[in-house]
């Protein structure tokens, strides 16, 4: 058996991106990538540095790796290298060449791209509540030339309109 389709959930932070990988995921009943800067965010005991990016992204990766024998033929992504190479950019004004080397190299079928139409949520990993449009044109632009859907409005008509897209890119 190949390698199943992969769709990314992609945007600015507080999109709803982990609602609509958990929606999909159970709309398909297939596998779901969590967000691994989640899960490394929350063990570690210091602020980040630049170095962690590096290692979330290493980790991301992984995930998604591991999780391609379990997905069957859809692999829903909460987030993605994208994300964290428009982080480090932002945060830092560069990123590292192992991020972009696998940017080049990855295959994404689909990108669902989240508006930031929604009310900002709290979070304590968050940390850019008024820069939301202008990291959505960065991820616009990043998307250029790719397979992505814009997807907007109610949590509802997010999840139809990427429910949509992905019966689209099934068939």
């Amino acid at each position: 058996m190949g390698n199943p389709l992969k769709v990314v959930i992609t945007g600015p932070e507080s999109t709803g991106k982990t609602t609509l990988a958990e929606a999909l995921a159970g709309h398909y009943q297939t596998f779901w990538v969590k967000e691994y800067a989640r899960i490394y965010l929350d063990q570690l005991q210091r602020p980040y540095q630049e170095d962690d990016l590096l290692a979330i992204a290493k980790g991301q990766l992984a995930s998604e790796q591991a999780a391609q024998t379990k997905a069957g033929k859809l692999l829903i992504c909460d987030t993605s290298l994208e994300v964290i190479k428009i982080w480090s950019e932002v945060k830092y004004k560069r990123c590292h060449p192992w991020i972009l080397a696998q940017l080049r190299q990855q295959k994404t079928d689909l990108y669902l791209l989240c508006t930031p139409d929604m009310v900002w949520e709290y979070d304590p990993q968050r940390e850019n509540p008024q820069d939301r449009e202008a990291l959505f044109t960065l991820y616009k632009q990043m998307l250029e030339g790719k397979n992505y859907v814009e997807i907007a409005g109610s949590k509802e008509k997010r999840i139809q309109a990427a429910i949509q897209a992905v019966d689209a890119l099934l068939t």
